[in-house]
């Protein structure tokens, strides 16, 4: 208003004036200089003014803006004004005329408009809302009807299910009851035949005995005989009755009955075990070998059809055999008893199995790794029907988001979930873990080498899952820091991680678990895991348990000092860390744990010498497993001073230059279960010997790569070590069918063998093994040219697993290094082409060495 009013002073005024202010631009210069004092604020104005009239005065007037007093640098930041609203101001604009009376004007015009668009959008807004509430209405009622309809048919559907079942019910009764009366008819007959043949034997003895007594009554010395008949028959009664009451008392001894010798009345006493016991011993037998069991007798038929044994089936082991049709029976017929299902590799099971296994309402623990038919579809009957799963391994299929979105809804108990290397569901399938019922109580979750997820599927799993407790990521090269972050930020129950394989995780992701109470950490290939994360683990996990930090190399020995305070690790693994020396070792030994670690492993630290050895004997009493593989600074004195730890039973030394001596002195350790000295290049024949006097216990041995080894360790092995289970040879070349032959006649447990390398050894060695070896299960014969394809086609099928090739050694065996070393020569003809190294009558599994090595994620159920 007071610019209006200034605006109608200035019109009032002389013309000579407002052309004078227009002429020489006074409205310009005024705004400059107010433009320049605002922006400035200069501390003397008056100066500052003179200043800007000078330069305006240089310039001359057509170069005036509103920002000439200015600095440049300042200008540019400051949003630039109207040229023309001084000029308006000063009623030096004739064509801008601006009047109460026309604002007075303008309000209403605006104001009326303004009411009148918002009453028709109001009323608009009304019409609307009837409209929809019409809608809703209409909506309503149609799935009123498609409900009731929908209620209706499944109502009438499961009439006729019951009505079809009943119908089935009484067919199958009918059945039964005819069969009975079979059986019945049967027994009759049977029991009127043995009668009729009772009597008839006894007419038989009876007139033999007539004839016989009349001759006797003939001799002189009849009344003599008589009487020694009579003794013979009371010694004989006697002895029974002895036999009786010792089986009597072997009914409560499963151990005596084992090794009682044999009964020769015919009896089964297999019957006379309680049902538990039987139990057990049927849960080692596969489905095939429970068939063949039924058909021993009734007995034996009735103890295979207790409902214990059914608790476990285990399909697995017989996948290559086992058909749909027979597993979908065996599940229908045990639904009730099925706890535990294992379908691992079993791809030949499809809609019937898995339609059955919906039946099994008590079911726990299902195996379903690397089944191959596996869709969303069949997940979809599992969880419909088996509410009570607990354990779940998805690993190795082609599960989507619609899997894990059935779990969320179906499964709401499950606690273990794997789905290790599933590489078709994404992150927003792990957000339906949380959704509905939601898998709320899963506390561990297995998501090695899924690639496809990102940091929002991490993100996701700590929505869904907050009580995770076991987190497993192996062979992730796309796992970071921030993934890890993303899942520390809600889950702070996590006790045990695992990130094998994990090059780009580093201390960050174990900062961001400082929240948890980890007791449990496992890395393995991560170059950026440093001493910080020891650190950590010092100040915020003081219960840390099991560490396994392999190959990370910049972990030094300031990293065992920090956790020499730690009271409670009992597992500590840190091989392929090349930094660690004495120095760090000993600290940790000294250290809380010293006396309570029970497995180390320092592989490939080749800065550990003979001092740390004798450091860890003497402290470390209950450790069970050492791995020194290729710690080349530790000779004989450092494998002499393990004979301190009486509690050693598992030793890796390979790649040592230990010598005889060590071995004498490893000899002494009777509690020792296996050993492993590959490589040990010198060791000979009389170390051997030394060494396996006094291993009764030993059940696992790794000679192999020692070419100086000849038939004489094998025997020396086998006459002392009967309980040898897995033996490896590969790469001696001086061991020939004799050295085989002796571990075949002295080690009848021997399942796991491996002969490759071993050129002089041919068929006859497989027909030792054939007799000798009844429970060789592995067998790899690679590099044995002098054993034939024939041969080896007749033995397979006794085998789970074997590997053969007949080619020659490759240069790697360094057979050729010494010349003392003797190659034989093949003894047949070559073959125009090389068929496959690899054959096997079962699906190819672990040796059983790697077996060993392996440790299962899964906690003990």
């Amino acid at each position: 208003m007071e610019a209006m009013k200034t605006t109608a002073v200035f019109h009032s005024v002389d013309p000579s004036l407002r052309a004078y202010f227009k002429k020489h631009s006074i409205p310009d210069i005024y705004e400059a200089l107010l433009c320049g004092l605002l922006a400035m604020r200069p501390d003397d104005p008056l100066r500052f003014l003179e200043e800007k009239l000078k330069e305006v005065m240089e310039k001359g007037l057509y170069s005036i803006l509103w920002d000439t007093c200015i600095d440049p640098d300042l200008s540019l930041r400051l949003k630039a004004i109207s040229d023309t609203y001084l000029h308006t101001l000063l009623g030096l604009d004739d064509d801008q005329l601006m009047t109460e009376d026309l604002c007075d004007k303008a309000w209403d015009f605006y104001s009326i408009n303004l009411k009148r668009m918002c009453f028709d959008a109001w009323i608009e807004y009304c019409s609307m809302r009837k409209i929809s509430r019409e809608i809703f209405q209409r909506k309503m009622a149609f799935a009123k009807h498609f409900y009731e309809q929908k209620q209706l048919k499944l109502k009438l559907q499961q009439w006729r299910d019951w009505v079809k079942f009943r119908h089935e019910q009484h067919k199958t009764a009918a059945r039964r009851l005819g069969r009975i009366f079979d059986f019945s008819l049967q027994m009759i007959v049977l029991k009127a035949w043995r009668k009729q043949t009772g009597f008839t034997k006894k007419a038989k003895k009876y007139s033999e005995q007539i004839v016989e007594d009349s001759e006797d009554f003939l001799s002189v010395d009849y009344h003599g005989e008589k009487r020694e008949k009579r003794e013979r028959h009371e010694r004989h009664e006697k002895h029974e009755k002895q036999d009786k009451e010792k089986s009597h008392s072997l009914r409560h001894s499963h151990e005596d009955y084992i090794s009682a010798p044999p009964i020769k009345s015919g009896r089964d006493h297999m019957t006379k075990l309680p049902e538990r016991a039987v139990a057990q011993v049927f849960h080692y037998l596969t489905i095939i070998d429970l068939a063949r069991c039924a058909q021993v007798n009734r007995n034996w038929k009735a103890m295979t059809q207790m409902g214990s044994v059914w608790s476990n089936i285990n399909f697995s082991a017989v996948k290559e055999k086992i058909k749909d049709n027979i597993a979908g029976n065996i599940l229908l017929k045990w639904h009730t008893n099925v706890l535990n299902l294992n379908l691992r590799g079993c791809s030949t099971l499809y809609w019937l199995t898995f339609k059955n296994i919906a039946h099994c309402k008590n079911l726990q623990d299902l195996n379903v790794t690397e089944c191959q038919g596996l869709n969303d579809e069949l997940i979809r009957l599992v969880t419909e029907g088996c509410p009570a799963i607990l354990y779940l391994n998805l690993s190795h299929t082609d599960i989507t988001n619609g899997t894990l979105r059935l779990l969320s809804r179906g499964c709401p108990n499950l606690q273990y979930l794997s789905l290790a290397y599933c590489r078709k569901f994404t992150d927003n399938g792990l957000l339906y873990l949380g959704s509905g019922r939601g898998c709320h109580k899963l506390i561990y979750l297995d998501i090695s080498g899924c690639l496809q997820l990102t940091v929002e599927g991490f993100r996701n799993i700590a929505d869904s899952c907050s009580g995770i407790k076991h987190l497993i990521i192996n062979e992730m090269p796309t796992l970071s820091d921030r993934c890890i972050q993303a899942l520390a930020e809600k889950c702070h129950q996590i006790v045990s991680v695992e990130f094998n394989e994990s090059p780009h995780v580093s201390d960050a992701a174990f900062k961001a678990l400082g929240k948890c109470k980890l007791v449990k950490m496992k890395i393995q290939g991560s170059n950026q895991i440093t001493d910080l994360t020891f650190k950590l683990i010092s100040k915020s996990w003081p219960h840390m348990k099991h560490l396994c930090v392999s190959d990370c190399q910049k972990i030094t020995d300031l990293s065992l000092k920090m956790i020499a305070p730690l009271p409670d690790i009992v597992v500590l693994k840190l091989s392929d860390c090349i930094r660690i020396s004495d120095g760090g070792l000993k600290a940790f030994t000294d250290g809380a744990s010293g006396s309570n670690i029970r497995e180390l492993s320092l592989a490939n630290c080749s800065y550990i010498t003979d001092s740390a050895i004798t450091k860890i004997a003497h402290r470390c009493h209950n450790l069970i497993y050492l791995n020194l593989r290729y710690c080349q600074s530790v000779t004989d004195a450092g494998i002499d001073a393990l004979t301190q730890i009486s509690s050693l039973a598992y030793l890796n030394i390979s790649g040592i230059n230990v010598t005889d001596q060590a071995l004498d002195a490893l000899g002494k350790l009777w509690k020792i279960k296996e050993i492993i000295i590959s490589e040990c290049r010198l060791l000979t024949d009389t170390g051997i010997k030394r060494f396996c006097l006094d291993l009764r216990r030993l059940d696992h041995i790794d000679l192999s790569y020692n070419q100086q080894l000849t038939n004489n360790s094998l025997k020396n092995l086998a006459f002392n070590c009967h309980r040898i289970t897995i033996l490896s040879v590969t790469g001696c070349p001086k061991v020939t069918d004799t050295g085989i032959q002796f571990v075949a006649a002295e080690c009848p447990f021997l399942h796991y063998l491996d002969i490759s390398g071993c050129m002089c050894i041919t068929d006859r060695t497989l027909k030792c093994l054939w007799k000798g070896c009844l429970q060789l299960r592995i067998l790899k014969m690679l590099y044995c040219p002098n054993i034939t394809r024939h041969a080896v086609s007749k033995f397979a099928p006794r085998l789970q697993k074997y590997e053969y090739n007949d080619e020659e050694p490759p240069q790697w065996f360094g057979y050729d290094t010494k010349d003392d070393t003797p190659i034989p020569k093949k003894h047949k003809k070559p073959r125009p082409s090389i068929e496959p190294s690899i054959e096997s009558s079962t699906p190819s599994m672990l040796s059983p060495s790697a077996e060993k090595s392996v440790e299962f994620s899964l906690p003990p159920q």
